[in-house]
């Protein structure tokens, strides 16, 4: 073996470990640097109202205090060239979010939609939630509760329902099977809704045909054409049995005093998680 080969065998070890750590710089050169003062609602997107973000700061930090499970919300306006889920995963770990004995953090990561380019959510969780809040459950929080009120650009309603899930979840107060039963009956009730809807407008089409032009009171009476049942369908399904929201405090009216959030516990993440974009 000549000395250039034993070179290169030598080094070629070294040369993938530089490779490695270079890749891993520049992965956490575009994580959001842990907040100083610590805090749970950080809006770099600039999506809330700094009412909304106290309100929710306080609400975090009193179930923070009373349940030991740290929820980290993170607006941002693009990710820097990484996936979604690589995000939350990578602002977990290294703010180390949650308690190290229980891993018990959650990162919700929202990139509000801008322009021509998509919207994006996620939610991660810390190992020791993986169980209570399976990916499952994270993607129709995700879709059910968020996306929707995003959609119309309502961030801190969606932000709202999304815990009013979550919290309760995390806290033992209900099961992630008890959400995804509501949740279905939610969606069949809604469904039923649109299809009344549907029903409605065409009998309303058939009688109209047979009757021929109508003109009540005499005025120039527009009649609901099918997209404002539809509209209207849609509005009505979504209000059917929420889900109930946690006991402890918050997410309904007035707010917290005391302190304020006294850090971040050690807390590591592992994948758990899932979320949706619009």
């Amino acid at each position: 073996m000549n000395r250039a080969m034993k070179y290169r065998l030598v080094n070629k070890p070294l040369t993938l470990l530089v490779l490695l750590t270079i890749a891993v710089t520049s992965v956490l050169a575009q994580v959001p640097e842990r907040p100083s003062p610590p805090r749970l609602v950080n809006d770099f997107a600039v999506i809330l109202t700094p009412e909304q973000s106290t309100y929710l700061e306080d609400t975090l930090v009193n179930f923070a205090n009373k349940t030991s499970n740290q929820i980290v919300i993170v607006t941002l306006n693009d990710f820097g060239g990484m996936e979604r889920s690589q995000m939350a995963y990578s602002i977990g770990e290294e703010w180390r979010v949650g308690q190290e004995k229980f891993d018990n953090g959650i990162v919700i990561l929202i990139k509000p939609k801008r322009h021509d380019e998509r919207g994006e959510a996620f939610i991660a969780t810390g190992y020791g939630l993986e169980g209570a809040l399976p990916d499952a459950i994270c993607k129709r929080i995700v879709e059910q509760e968020m996306i929707p009120h995003f959609m119309l650009g309502e961030y801190y309603e969606g932000i709202v329902e999304a815990l009013k899930v979550i919290m309760p979840i995390a806290a033992g107060e209900f099961s992630s099977e008890e959400y995804a039963a509501q949740s279905e009956g939610s969606s069949l009730f809604g469904a039923l809704i649109v299809i009344g809807i549907v029903l409605i407008f065409i009998i309303f089409s058939i009688v109209n045909k047979r009757k021929g032009p109508t003109n009540f009171g005499g005025g120039n009476r527009k009649d609901p054409g099918f997209l404002d049942l539809l509209i209207l369908g849609s509005l009505l399904s979504g209000r059917g049995g929420r889900f109930g929201g946690y006991s402890g405090g918050g997410l309904g009216r007035g707010g917290f005093g005391g302190g304020g959030f006294g850090g971040f516990g050690g807390g590591s993440f592992g994948g758990g998680g899932a979320g949706g974009s619009w």
